[in-house]
């Protein structure tokens, strides 16, 4: 998703949805209402380092601590210090700043664990990441008994470890509510020079914004690094593998692992995929198109249903929302704060809604309202939810991340002066959102800190079965990636679900619940190619 406008990261500001919000939706999105779940060993102080995780049911040991860099031993011998936190446990994990000097300064990186319901049938502690860049995985663990299946849960400590920069690990803040709000009401689709410098401007300010607060991390939270402190929690935890969930953002965190790590995976479950060998206008056109489609079956049942406020065929509806877009642009709509839903938050209240199906009746009330009330208080709703939004101020720091991250991981930018020559592309293949789409390709271009880094395939080559699921109707992580990354990955195994909304697992689909649950808890590798 692109920035300054409210384009979609990535393929995954969305895990926010799936992160929590499908229980909250989140990651793409903003927390809802975190549970809080009753372990049976509630309150346990673990303060020694944890031996390597029992057995289940026969499964063999997967050998010994492997090697770790000598520079970097006083990370990889440290203890988690765990303490209570409700009905889970807390620790603090200590990680170099700066991979190249680990003697100079540290970071301390908030991780949360959950404990297996069934402890004497505990398989080990499975690693998850909810996506983003910016989602909260220690929010996500905290929410699993809303986004786990009972096997995994009884059967697996989940652990969750906010990444640097993100949430309770030092969270970086580049801009205040202000600012922010400001880059998110802009114009998705400038059609001035005007306006285009102002977009420039205004991404050039907020990366400033975040090297003013702190330069160092600023410049050190790239996925590569992330990785590389997963690795350090997998010993910290004391397991010789890494055991490991990631949805939409996290797929490109766990692939960007086993190619790092490829001898400590064990079993990693990519869901959501993100193929990291594409460049920056290949994932946003793919993306695009991901959103049309997704936007054309939202509009199909809508007209199926009959009574449709777009109109009475799928062509119809979707001219409509570009209509309404634009006279959005020319006039903001009331909101009944002093926030009007401008075209920027208008977009964003519509693609919100598309990561989870069960959101689809919330996006038909938002539209009726604003075509036939000229109002826009529920497409705010859904856009302040998407950006983790609250009443008064953002209630965490996704947004702050989202923009660092991918600017650190991908500098494959281009100047905003020459982004009209792709238009005829993106409409192509999105009618509805392809100018906006096609300004991500120079999100980046006037960010402070350059990477020069650039996307490459990763083939994880040594590790053992990877499995990679995606979903035929994924707006974020369209389908198309999923069969990329697996195709690369020298291990990869695909999985796909048929359907609609962001990922795959816990969505209601009984096929790739037991899937992926059979491949975690008893190493059951399915066939290449599954469909569910």
């Amino acid at each position: 998703m692109s920035q300054p406008s409210p384009q979609p990261p990535r393929g995954t500001r969305s895990a926010v949805l799936t992160g929590v919000v499908v229980g909250a939706l989140v990651f793409v999105v903003g927390l809802g209402g975190i549970l809080t779940w009753q372990a049976s060993n509630h309150g346990r102080d673990n303060s020694a380092t944890l031996a390597p995780s029992p057995t289940a049911q026969g499964r063999p040991h997967r050998g010994p601590m492997p090697a770790s860099d000598p520079s970097l031993a006083s990370f990889y011998h440290q203890r988690l210090h765990w303490r209570s936190c409700g009905a889970n446990q807390c620790a603090r994990l200590k990680v170099p700043l700066d991979y190249a000097h680990p003697g100079r300064r540290t970071l301390e990186l908030a991780v949360l664990r959950v404990p297996a319901g069934v402890p004497s049938q505990k398989v080990g502690d499975l690693v998850i990441n909810n996506g983003g860049p910016g989602g909260s995985p220690v929010d996500y663990a905290q929410a699993a008994p809303t986004q786990f299946g009972a096997r995994l849960l009884d059967r697996f400590a989940i652990v969750g470890m906010d990444p640097r920069g993100v949430g309770q690990s030092d969270p970086l803040e580049c801009v205040g509510t202000h600012d922010l709000d400001e880059m998110l009401a802009s114009d998705p689709d400038p059609d001035t020079e005007k306006e285009r410098n102002r977009m420039d401007a205004l991404i050039h300010r907020f990366g400033e914004g975040c090297l003013a607060h702190d330069a160092g991390l600023a410049r050190h939270m790239s996925t590569v690094e992330v990785a590389k402190d997963t690795d350090i929690l997998r010993a910290a935890l004391g397991d010789p593998k890494l055991d490991y969930l990631g949805l939409s953002y996290g797929t490109f965190l766990g692939a960007t692992y086993a190619n790092l790590f490829p001898h400590h995976v064990g079993r990693m479950v990519l869901d959501g995929a993100i193929d990291p060998k594409l460049s920056n206008l290949q994932l946003s056109l793919a993306q695009a198109h991901g959103f049309e489609v997704a936007l054309r079956a939202y509009v199909k049942s809508c007209v199926d249903q009959g009574g449709c406020i777009l109109g009475n065929s799928v062509d119809q509806g979707t001219r409509r929302v570009r209509t309404l877009l634009d006279q959005i642009e020319a006039h903001p709509l009331p909101t009944g704060t002093s926030r009007p839903l401008t075209a920027g938050l208008a977009m964003m209240g519509v693609w919100m809604p598309l990561y989870v199906k069960s959101w689809w009746p919330e996006l038909t009330v938002g539209l009726k309202q604003a075509i036939v009330d000229h109002r826009g208080s529920t497409l705010l709703q859904m856009a302040d939810l998407y950006a983790s939004r609250g009443p008064r101020s953002y209630t965490d720091n996704s947004m702050n991340a989202l923009y660092d991250v991918n600017c650190l991981d991908h500098d494959d930018y281009i100047p905003t002066s020459q982004v009209p020559q792709y238009f005829k592309r993106f409409e192509k293949v999105s009618p509805t959102f392809g100018k906006a789409f096609a300004f991500s390709l120079s999100t980046c271009a006037d960010w402070p800190v350059k990477s020069h880094k650039h996307t490459v395939a990763l083939h994880a080559k040594g590790a053992p079965p990877i499995l990679v699921v995606g979903t035929t109707r994924d707006p974020a992580t369209p389908l198309a990636w999923a069969r990329g990354l697996a195709s690369e990955l020298d291990s990869g195994v695909l999985v796909t679900r048929n359907g609609d909304g962001h990922t795959a697992y816990h969505q209601g689909n009984q096929c790739i619940d037991s899937t992926v649950e059979d491949f975690l808890i008893s190493d059951k590798v399915p066939p290449n190619g599954k469909a569910c």
